[in-house]
């Protein structure tokens, strides 16, 4: 992963990360809140040779000290030191208890000893420091070699008297908390960086591309339930609404819903509005975009072609008891069951009774016939049909259509559905024209108010219609 992508994993999940970093910091202040405040002391003693007075022997002496040094050191958190300090003291605890709480060192080309103690008690770390470099130090004269006369060879000497520690050295607040916010700062982000790699969803054109060659005509924001689900109607100013005229846009560089005559049947581009899934919010972008290209002044229908769920009526708050499967029962011409919504003049062609066969119905020479009679009357027609998964429906109008758009929402949709309802698609030779990110989050929106194939750079986060080699629409429609 790139530091883009890092970046894009961090700013899609930071709250992980910062409740993650908020939990570390906790943790760092409770630790430095109950964690027992202990001090430390520190004695040294200086350990010469005090035998023979030439200088030979003199640097044979010191040799000798520097050689059994590290050997004292040792000897300071034995029992033979140690428990005289317990006895002398009185302490409740063993001389191996005391031993854990000894910290000896020698620094390096010298022939002194450090005894650290660590305590509870500031004083009695300073107490303790001194008795045991007291206690070592007469160890030490004592088990030495002894000279003819029966002194000790080896002195010591106390060089360094402990002090009462003005400080606790346990706990460091500071140092608990920064340790906190870098553990919660890194688990936040190895949480981020799993959930990333877990999640399967399709959040974005990057995903889009890993899957497909199609391009991305759309992203199409969340909007607030109080603005309906028509919201180029009745929040046209919202930047929902303005997502839904940029797909307009795209699509007319695609020359599918252009007006012009240039698509591949004469009269009418008949668009298809389908998805993976259901409740990917196929119907509000099929009525949005219809909305969106009667805003224009053109003539246009909306077709509620899902013969096995449909919302579109539910969608414009109409009334669906007439519609598609009545004309093509032969129960009423279009006319009759056609209906007008909102100020720009939409038609609509709800989807009428159930039928029982609605993949026969779509693929009946009716609905050829039914959608010659649209091609002749109207600039664009929109149509919404099944999602590709459960049924053929969406496979059956490819053959008969100019393009299909597919929806796809990124709190739904998975990896695996997009791409095989793709490739369903695919199987069929249906003229799949690209995707529309549903749902998107606000700060992932895109839009791009420039002219598409302008020849400028676009801006960052806009969309560009970009046919891939090898989609439905490379080398036909390009763009720019």
């Amino acid at each position: 992963m790139n530091i883009r992508g890092l970046w894009d994993v961090l700013r899609r999940r930071w709250g992980q990360v910062l409740a993650a970093t908020v939990v570390g910091l906790l943790a760092g202040g409770v630790h430095a809140w109950t964690a027992p405040v202990t001090y430390r002391s520190t004695a040294g003693a200086f350990f010469s040779l005090v035998s023979g007075s030439s200088a030979s022997d003199l640097v044979q002496g010191s040799t000798y000290a520097q050689n059994q040094v590290e050997s004292f050191a040792q000897l300071a958190v034995t029992p033979e030191v140690l428990q005289p300090v317990v006895d002398r003291l009185d302490l409740s605890e063993s001389a191996v208890g005391l031993a854990r709480r000894v910290e000896v060192t020698v620094p390096t080309g010298t022939v002194i000893v450090e005894v650290t103690v660590t305590d509870a008690s500031a004083e009695r770390s300073a107490t303790l420091a001194d008795a045991v470099i007291t206690s070592l130090s007469a160890v030490v004269e004592r088990i030495a070699p002894q000279d003819e006369a029966g002194d000790a060879t080896v002195r010591a000497t106390t060089v360094t008297p402990a002090e009462v520690p003005t400080r606790p050295a346990s706990p460091d607040v500071l140092l608990a908390l920064l340790a906190g916010l870098f553990g919660g700062v890194l688990a936040g982000t190895g949480l981020a960086w799993l959930r990333e790699a877990l999640d399967t969803r399709v959040r974005d054109a990057a995903v889009v591309s890993e899957l497909t060659a199609l391009p991305v005509l759309g992203n199409v924001p969340a909007w607030p339930a109080r603005s309906g689900r028509v919201v180029v109607s009745s929040a046209p100013h919202s930047q929902a609404a303005e997502s839904f005229r940029q797909l307009r846009t795209n699509l007319q560089f695609l020359r599918v819903a252009g007006g012009d005559g240039a698509g591949p049947r004469d009269g009418a581009s008949v668009l298809v509005v389908t998805s993976a899934l259901s409740g990917e919010g196929k119907s509000t972008v099929s009525a949005n975009l219809a909305s969106s290209l009667a805003e224009t002044g053109a003539r246009v229908l909306l077709v509620d072609a899902d013969l096995r769920r449909p919302t579109v009526a539910d969608v414009l708050g109409i009334e669906g008891g007439v519609g598609l499967t009545t004309v093509l029962a032969g129960q009423a011409d279009l006319d009759d069951v056609v209906q007008e919504w909102g100020a720009a003049g939409l038609a609509v062609l709800p989807s009428g009774p159930v039928p029982p066969n609605p993949a026969e119905l779509l693929s009946s020479p009716a609905m050829r016939s039914l959608l010659a009679e649209m091609r002749a009357r109207y600039d664009h027609v929109v149509v919404d049909t099944a999602p590709v998964l459960p049924v053929a429906d969406a496979s059956v109008l490819s053959r008969i259509v100019d393009g299909l758009v597919v929806v796809a929402n990124v709190r739904r949709v998975r990896r695996r559905q997009l791409s095989q309802g793709l490739g369903d698609l695919a199987q069929v030779s249906a003229p799949v024209l690209g995707v529309v990110l549903n749902q998107v989050r606000r700060d992932d929106e895109s839009y791009s108010y420039g002219p598409v194939g302008d020849g400028t750079a676009p801006a960052r986060g806009s969309v560009r219609v970009s046919p891939r080699p090898g989609s439905a629409v490379a080398g036909r429609h390009p763009v720019g």
